[in-house]
């Protein structure tokens, strides 16, 4: 993916969270890992309806090279790329939404992860949500809580592909704008499904769990 790609990328996955209600007014970011540098929304932008040519440039230390000023996430999504990269498996995309649903679920301050594993396609596609206590938004700390989870989950083998900051929203990645607005809308759409359950819903069974991992390979 070249920077042009990753401009147009951007734009066309913002348009479509936007235009389905994934974020509105200007909540969310979205960025990209470039071989030199870093591609992110503006700070206070509406990601329904992003300039390719606006989106702010940084290099690899995080300074601004080219667009508008860059969202304050940019730090956050900086130390989830470098804990990866640690690891071996630097994603190419991070998106941040205020998801309505995911949101929802962090108000009764859980702890621990996000939800269980309610679904097939939220095991393969999403895995563990942990949840980050409630800062600011933009707090500093929440960078080094996020890149601790990463370390800490990959130590048990488990590879992250999102975090929950409780009260704001998710943050989730993958190698490409649109694999990482994939898990995002399952990730989502689960939330959805466990707050419209009448009773709470039962896990997969041990059993369902280990079938899906004999079948697909993704280990709970």
């Amino acid at each position: 993916m070249n920077e042009i790609q990753a401009r147009e990328g951007i734009c066309r996955i913002g348009r479509s969270l936007f235009g389905r209600g994934y974020v509105h007014a200007t909540a969310g970011n979205i960025s990209v890992r470039l071989d030199d540098g870093f591609l992110i929304t503006p700070t206070d932008a509406c990601l329904g309806f992003l300039d390719p040519a606006q989106l702010s440039r940084m290099d690899l230390q995080g300074r601004q090279t080219g667009g508008a000023p860059a969202s304050k996430t940019l730090a956050l999504h900086r130390r989830i790329y470098e804990a990866h990269a640690t690891l071996g498996n630097v994603p190419r995309c991070v998106i941040h939404t205020h998801s309505t649903h995911c949101v929802a679920l962090t108000l009764a301050e859980p702890a621990g992860e996000l939800l269980p594993p309610v679904t097939p396609y939220f095991v393969m596609k999403v895995g563990h949500v942990p949840v980050v206590p409630y800062h600011r938004p933009g707090a500093p700390e929440v960078a080094s809580l996020v890149a601790d989870l990463i370390a800490r989950y990959a130590a048990q083998g488990t590879r992250l592909r999102a975090v929950m900051l409780s009260r704001l929203g998710p943050n989730v990645w993958h190698d490409s704008p649109a694999q990482a607005m994939a898990v995002l809308e399952e990730l989502e759409e689960t939330a959805k499904l466990w707050l419209l359950a009448r009773e709470t819903p039962q896990p997969l069974s041990a059993q369902a769990l280990k079938d899906l991992e004999q079948a697909f390979g993704c280990r709970w």
